[in-house]
């Protein structure tokens, strides 16, 4: 993937934008399977270890796309 602005509907944004988004929807699936088996009680600070996921997720997006460009 080239990081170049994309085209949506005629406005131009960056691709870590599209990312970011992407990552949210996994993020947010992956706390609602956490919260449905109870994992998330077992953590100390609930919403700094969702962002702490979020991170992790965005961050592999973006480390996977760069390498196979």
């Amino acid at each position: 993937m080239r990081f170049t602005d994309i085209n949506l509907f005629g406005v131009y944004v960056a691709p870590i934008s599209i990312m970011m988004i992407e990552a949210w929807l996994i993020t947010f699936v992956l706390r609602r399977v956490a919260g449905r088996w109870g994992l998330l009680r077992y953590v100390w600070h609930p919403a700094l270890f969702i962002f702490a996921v979020y991170i992790i997720v965005l961050s592999s997006f973006i480390l996977t796309r760069v390498s196979s460009s």
